[in-house]
């Protein structure tokens, strides 16, 4: 794995209020992450860290493998990012904008803002100045201007948010061409887990400043997808049978018993019934992300 954003023993606090806890987590390139959590959790504190708009008092961030002060300046040069609201010139034009960034970077290269525009679908707006543009269209601009310096991985703080469904399916469509056309590393701060689901490759799931869990997709589809469970006052016996009929996912826990091979309720019934095995609960279960994150709020 190509690990290219090390976050390690993050912590902040305001006063006597801990914004971050020991945060620590790792990025590896060609990847989606949702950086999930509550309002206030500590998502925002944590991308300016790592942006270096602000510092941690304690901990480390290591960028492409560096994590000295002149090494992270250098690194972050790689780096693109959309903290909160972009900062625009609401009385110039997309190309303006785009124009002063790239000066920020000491370059002007007029053919590249008319690439990363159209890159953007901003290609055709023209003259009109960015006061008169949609939410969407500026949350659009703002992720333009994070590509100005052609970025390997892109940090993006809530891009979607306000924004109405079409707006949404704009902006994911337009990252997920990052990622898989261009190989943009990207992580992604949200509190709308059903949007990330159609978007993201890994999950980073925080409360209130800690870290609480850190998850590939596939892992939680596996977590949430539909399972059966069963109750009896025999539990490893009934495991065994289950086995013996050929079932591979059958997880013990406790005298719960968890199937999530694809089977029905009713040939679960008639097995445990042949085997002489009473059940006192018998209910297929469907358990989503939402399900998920909060399960773990709760256990926190």
């Amino acid at each position: 794995m190509n690990t290219i954003l090390k976050v390690n023993g993050l912590t902040k606090k305001y006063g006597s209020k801990t914004a971050l806890d020991n945060v620590a987590f790792n990025v590896e390139k060609g990847k989606i992450y949702g950086f999930i959590g509550e309002n206030g959790a500590g998502k925002t504190t944590t991308i300016r860290a790592i942006t270096g708009l602000s510092e941690a008092p304690s901990g480390t961030v290591e960028l492409f493998g560096a994590s000295d002060k002149k090494g992270l300046t250098k690194a972050r040069r790689k780096m693109g990012y959309l903290v909160e609201h972009p900062i625009l010139s609401m009385n110039d034009t997309a190309e303006g904008n785009l124009k002063m960034q790239q000066l920020l970077y000491g370059h002007r290269d007029d053919a590249k803002i008319k690439k990363i525009l159209a890159r953007v679908g901003l290609a055709d707006v023209g003259r009109k100045k960015v006061k008169n543009f949609s939410l969407g269209m500026k949350q659009r601009l703002g992720i333009a201007m994070a590509l100005v310096n052609d970025p390997e991985i892109l940090i993006l703080d809530e891009p979607v948010n306000g924004l109405d469904p079409m707006g949404m399916v704009a902006v994911r469509e337009l990252l997920k061409s990052l990622s898989t056309e261009d190989g943009i590393t990207i992580v992604i701060s949200s509190h709308i887990l059903a949007e990330l689901y159609q978007l993201v490759t890994d999950y980073i799931i925080i409360s209130h400043g800690e870290i609480i869990e850190q998850i590939s997709k596939e892992e939680l589809d596996r977590k949430c997808t539909s399972y059966i469970v069963i109750e009896t006052e025999q539990p490893q016996k009934a495991v065994q049978v289950l086995e013996s009929c050929g079932l591979k996912d059958v997880e013990l826990d406790g005298d719960t018993i968890k199937i999530r091979d694809n089977i029905e309720q009713k040939q679960v019934a008639m097995i445990m019934f042949n085997a002489s095995i009473i059940l006192t609960q018998l209910t297929r279960y469907e358990k989503s992300l939402e399900d998920h994150y909060i399960e773990l709020l709760g256990r926190k």
